[in-house]
């Protein structure tokens, strides 16, 4: 199912003063595509010819230095920030940047929705019989399949039979309308993850004829969560790895304090927070209603599917999960979204060191007890349709 993107607050961040590469105030950025049900696409030769890493100044022995790489990759946005250390300077630091971003280049090539060689592509062009994939899509899918039945199948890989029928994002018209209810429902009738069948001991995975398969939904916070074991096995203990709406931070600031990021106000102008969160070692993962959506009699339709009714889900306006690694948050939002406050919290609660904020169909937010004293909330999020 797809599910908004997040915005994170770098200013309040990185405002590490004498460390800032550029000197530059507080700013936002944003992720230009939202992540989610969208498909994991391949990067282009155009965003993958020039990594654009910043190089941190020598500075003093010892000191601390920030290293930055921003890229386009999956469809979206990717912002890896590190700093160096006494084991690992400015130079190392920037190599493990770009070794992060090959890890996630390569299993988005395994994952995509969109080439024709990947593993996702070749298991639907062959829906009917088994198929052998990488080890690591297998447990992609695998976990999926874990999540599907956890959220009552709320959350569900064959979402992909709806593709086409909904128009968001760069799909959408310009002038917007409704799908035809018949062919909702005949779509939406080829959804159902329980239908698909593993075999884990040769990695082989067999999707029914007529059905199809998308990890756009989960995949994400897979290669995030690669992308950081590279930082680590490389020396880094202090980063950022951040994928669109998938984010994990490991260790904190040279200050000693913890890295803070930003929820986006549903209703509010783009980069506008109505709280923040604290990250130690943890991931964050929002799924929203605002950033592929369109209003139409009154009514806002989006790209979370509620795969029971083939129609955009109604209970939340947006939901931002707080967990110990990326993969477990990417895949969980977007059931917490669908389900509603209520059965979505108990759903998080039932889960090991994980959290979550929620603003339901009323505008009113929701806060799990366990991040209670990790959220801030800033004011009311807007109200509106």
């Amino acid at each position: 199912m797809p599910s908004a993107s997040c915005v994170l607050l770098l200013g309040a961040l990185l405002a590490l003063g004498g460390c800032e590469r550029d000197g530059a105030g507080p700013r936002a950025v944003e992720s230009a595509a939202p992540r989610g049900g969208a498909a994991l696409a391949t990067p282009s030769a155009s965003s993958t010819s020039s990594a654009r890493a910043a190089s941190a100044p020598p500075g003093a022995p010892g000191e601390r230095l920030k290293v930055e790489l921003q890229e386009v990759a999956m469809g979206t946005d990717v912002h890896l920030v590190a700093y160096s250390n006494a084991k690992v300077g400015a130079e190392g630091t920037e190599a493990a940047l770009a070794a992060a971003f090959a890890e996630m280049q390569r299993l988005a090539r395994l994952m995509s929705d969109w080439t024709a060689d990947s593993d996702v592509a070749r298991v639907n062009h062959g829906a009917g019989s088994f198929v052998t994939v990488d080890p690591e899509t297998f447990s992609v899918i695998e976990k999926s399949l874990w999540v599907g039945k956890l959220s009552g199948g709320v959350f569900d890989i064959t979402f992909q039979a709806m593709s086409g029928v909904w128009k968001f994002g760069d799909a959408q018209e310009a002038h917007p309308r409704l799908p035809d209810r018949r062919e909702i429902l005949e779509k939406q009738r080829l959804i159902d993850y329980r239908k698909l069948e593993v075999r884990p001991e040769t990695h082989q995975v067999m999707v029914p004829k007529g059905m199809s398969i998308g990890l756009g939904g989960i995949a994400k916070g897979y290669i995030v969560d690669r992308a950081a074991r590279v930082l680590r096995d490389r020396g880094l203990a202090d980063f950022l790895v951040q994928a669109g709406g998938d984010l994990y931070g490991a260790g904190r600031k040279p200050d000693g304090s913890p890295w803070v990021s930003g929820i986006q106000d549903p209703r509010g102008p783009r980069g506008t927070f109505f709280a923040t969160i604290e990250l130690t070692d943890h991931a964050f993962s929002t799924a929203g209603d605002y950033a592929r959506a369109y209003v139409l009699g009154g009514k806002r339709y989006h790209h979370v599917i509620d795969p029971r009714t083939g129609y955009p889900a109604t209970a939340s306006r947006s939901v931002t999960l707080w967990a110990p690694d990326a993969f477990v948050a990417d895949a969980i939002d977007d059931a917490v979204f669908i389900l509603g406050p209520e059965k979505g919290l108990a759903l998080v609660d039932s889960l090991g060191d994980c959290g979550a904020v929620i603003v339901d169909a009323k505008n009113k937010v929701w806060v799990s007890e366990r991040i209670k004293e990790r959220v801030h909330l800033l004011r009311e999020p807007t109200d509106g349709i």
